[in-house]
Formats: C-alpha cells, sequence, structure tokens
C-alpha cells in the first residue's frame, strides 16, 4: 500500500466465507470461541460495550459473522480452503482496505488484515517506539498521521464487524544485519507487547479521543501474525507460543500439503506455486511475482497487464491443482500496494472473484482455518497430510476417509517440468522459494 502519511508496505490474509452443508466445513452464524490461551474473552451481554484502558479498544462480546467449524465426516471431501492475506494493512489515499472489504462481501469472503504496529503510531509520538537494535523512534516503514491513523482504525472497526481477522505484522519492518532475522525471543516478546499496545492506546497517542473504540480487544483477538521480510522465525516461535498466538504465518516456500504444527502453533507458509512461462516456482505473494518479472514497483507500463495475467495463472495454477488434487489449504500474500500500475491488486481481486464462489471452496482467515484443524480428529488430518502437492487419494475420497481405504494415495503429485521432485531453480534463484527476488516483503 502506498504509505499513509509516511507509512510504506503492508499485508494482511484475504479470505472468503461460504455456507457449507454436510461437508464437515463452516455453517455460518456460530461465534468463534477461539482466543489467545490464558485470555479468554470475558462474557459480554449483546448490546454491551465494556471500555478497556483508555477506551481505544471495548469488550462488545464474541465477534459476529464467524463460521463454526464442523468434524469432517467420514468418506466427505474436504473443502478447499484459501487464505488471502495481506501485510501491514492500513487505509492510505488510495482505499484498498475499504476496496477490498467490498470485494469480500461481494464474494463472500472474509480476510485476515496483518497490522503493522507503527500505523496507529504517530509521528510525533514516534519516540514510544524503542525497536530492538535500533534507536528509539526509528521504523524502516515511517509512521502514520492522525487522518491515517483515523481511517485505518475505522478500517479495522469495520472489517471485524464482518468477520475478518485483524492479525499483526509487527512494527517497524526491519530487515538485514540488525532485523528481525536476528532477534532473540525477548527481542521478538517485546515486538509483539508494542504492537499490541500500539493497538490498545491509539486515541491516547493520536488525540483522537472523541472517535468509538476498536470493538475488541487486542489482547484475546490477536492469535498470529508474519513476520517482516520472512525473517527470525526460529526466535519468533518461541516468543509467539509465550504470548499465545495459535499460529505463524511467516515460513517462506512451504509446500501445497496439508498444515501442521510447529513448536505448538499452526505452521501456515507461504507456498511455491507455478510461476506460467517459467522453469520454476515462486513464492504465493504479489511482491515475488514482481520480483520475478520486473525486480522494480515501476517497470515497464506495456507489460504491467501482462505480469498481472501471469500472477492470476500463477494463484489459479496453484488453486486449480489443490482442488482437484489433496484440497490443501492455498495461501495467497498480498500487500496494499499499487505495484507496476496495480496489476498485481486487479489479479487478486480477479482471482477472489473467481475462486470464492465455486463449489465447496471456503477462503477464509488463518484464524478460521485454525479452528477447522483444531475441530478434526488428528488421524483424518494425518490422512491428509499423507498426500502430495497436486495429489488425490485412490479411489476417490469416499474410500481415502471413510477409515477402511488402505492409505496409499493415487494420482502423480505434481511436479514442475524439468525435475520430478521439485523445481528447477535459475542461476540466482533463491532455494528456499524458487523465486528471484529482494528479501520478501
Amino acid at each position: 500500500m502506498a504509505a499513509p502519511a509516511k507509512v510504506t508496505a503492508s499485508i494482511a490474509a484475504a479470505v472468503a466465507l461460504a455456507a457449507i452443508a454436510g461437508c464437515g466445513g463452516f455453517p455460518r452464524g456460530g461465534p468463534s470461541h477461539h482466543t489467545r490461551k490464558g485470555r479468554a474473552a470475558p462474557h459480554v451481554p449483546a448490546g454491551t460495550v465494556h471500555l478497556i484502558g483508555d477506551g481505544s479498544t471495548a469488550s462488545t462480546g464474541e465477534q459476529p459473522n464467524q463460521p463454526t467449524p464442523v468434524r469432517l465426516e467420514p468418506g466427505k471431501r474436504p473443502p478447499q480452503f484459501v487464505v488471502f492475506s495481506w501485510d501491514g494493512a492500513g487505509e492510505d489515499g488510495q482505499r484498498l482496505f475499504s476496496h477490498f472489504r467490498a470485494v469480500g462481501k461481494k464474494y463472500q469472503a472474509t480476510m485476515t488484515f496483518f497490522l503493522s504496529g507503527v500505523y496507529l503510531l504517530p509521528e510525533s509520538k514516534r519516540e514510544l517506539y524503542a525497536p530492538p537494535r535500533h534507536a528509539p523512534g526509528t521504523s524502516a516503514i515511517g509512521f502514520n498521521d492522525v487522518q491515517g491513523i483515523k481511517d485505518t482504525v475505522t478500517q479495522m472497526r469495520g472489517a471485524w464487524q464482518e468477520g475478518h481477522e485483524i492479525g499483526t505484522h509487527f512494527n517497524g519492518h526491519f530487515c538485514g544485519p540488525r532485523g528481525v532475522g536476528v532477534w532473540t525471543t525477548d527481542e521478538w516478546i517485546s515486538e509483539i507487547e508494542q504492537a499490541e499496545g500500539f493497538v490498545k492506546r491509539w486515541k491516547t497517542n493520536s488525540g483522537l479521543t472523541s472517535e468509538q473504540p476498536l470493538p475488541f480487544d487486542y489482547s484475546t483477538e490477536l492469535v498470529g501474525g508474519r513476520a517482516p521480510c520472512l525473517e527470525g522465525r526460529r526466535n519468533l516461535l518461541p516468543a509467539a507460543r509465550a504470548m499465545g498466538f495459535r499460529y505463524d504465518a511467516s515460513s517462506p516456500g512451504g509446500l501445497q500439503t496439508w498444515p501442521r504444527k510447529t513448536g505448538g502453533i499452526w505452521d501456515f507458509p507461504l507456498q511455491a506455486i507455478p510461476l506460467p512461462g517459467r522453469g520454476f516456482e515462486t513464492l504465493s505473494m504479489d511482491y515475488n511475482f514482481l520480483a520475478n518479472q520486473s525486480g522494480t514497483t515501476h517497470g515497464d507500463r506495456a507489460r504491467h497487464a501482462t505480469w498481472g495475467k501471469q500472477m492470476l495463472r500463477g494463484v489459479m495454477a496453484g488453486f486449480e491443482r489443490a482442488y482437484h488434487g489433496n484440497r490443501a489449504p492455498l495461501f495467497i500474500g498480498d500487500h496494499f500496494e499499487s505495484w507496476n500500475g496495480g496489476t498485481y491488486m486487479a489479479a487478486v481481486e480477479q482471482a477472489i472473484r473467481t475462486i470464492c464462489l465455486r463449489k465447496s471452496v471456503r477462503c477464509v482467515s488463518f484464524k478460521q482455518l485454525a479452528d477447522w484443524l483444531d475441530a478434526q480428529q488428528p488421524e483424518v488430518l494425518d490422512r491428509l497430510r499423507a498426500l502430495s502437492v497436486g495429489e488425490s487419494p485412490r479411489g476417490g475420497w469416499a474410500s481415502y476417509l471413510s477409515g477402511t481405504a488402505d492409505g496409499a494415495p493415487d494420482g502423480a503429485p505434481y511436479a514442475p517440468a524439468g525435475r520430478p521432485d521439485g523445481p528447477v531453480l535459475p542461476a540466482g534463484a533463491d532455494a528456499r522459494t524458487g523465486s528471484i527476488r529482494p528479501a520478501a516483503q
């Protein structure tokens, strides 16, 4: 996203939600009871608002418009989950946060918005941020202005009420030698606590004391995030677990297979998906398509449309091989940015429009996906994980998940041309992701 005032890039997961009957997915209407470990939200009668702290946040009851996870019935094919996520979500002059909320409503999509905490901290109060290994008041993505904070809070308020998730992209987006990649677990805990604090004190810090509160307690609603640059995960995971997170979406280069837990929390990685016309795969994020196409945010205008179509084709190829194969959740990461003329935003919107109303597809948030996974029987998840990328079960789903199948999957796993066990990486490619790119944003 173009910076509101002085703020730059952002992501958050966009996900869609549809009613599901009898196939072990998400019937609509049930509240979410899954908040952070040890921080369950208190019961609040409907229509009641209990202000928290300075009134920046409030307890208003269970989040509305949440699906109720249902255990997958024996022999039933699993839903096809898709998670669209957006890093550093905030509202600026481009109005992309509000735009994609409208897109989600139109196509039955809920989303995960990973907020950068400094988006709720005005430039005049920058010294309140004490980033690990950097001087107080510094941030690689700057800070916001008061109008930008007001606009972002308005979008956060509406998004939560519509059923979307507000996760975290942490704060200063530091990469490189003193960045998140080398932070200790204690430094990550400090970063998480500060990210929470900026949300819980946005009124005091911005002076917008007459505005309505956010209708949720961020200390209970915040259950996951994505690290800047996809770095530092080794020490982030124990910090996330200590803070009660339920998932992490920071791992790069995962495969389109069913998730498992790492360090006690769900691992929802960005995935390797096809890069049409190239002999390798790339990370399932708009920035990585950009890096493989132009290497700049302002590339050749004559090629903008072509690049957008290439991203759309890659996302759809990843979707189709899962939808017709192992049904593993598909994770797509995005930014509220107009890179290369906004071609990636157009591609993402077209993907949501094309995917989220398909039969048995559930475009959901990471939190909602974690709810569904936690509701399943462990042996069912084990059988789902036994299927490789693009691999469908022998004899069909009814046999494979009926409890009577021999467990042997059927169908050839997907492998990009040139190598039977994975993508061929060109010179200079990142071996973790199969893409030629700068550090992930």
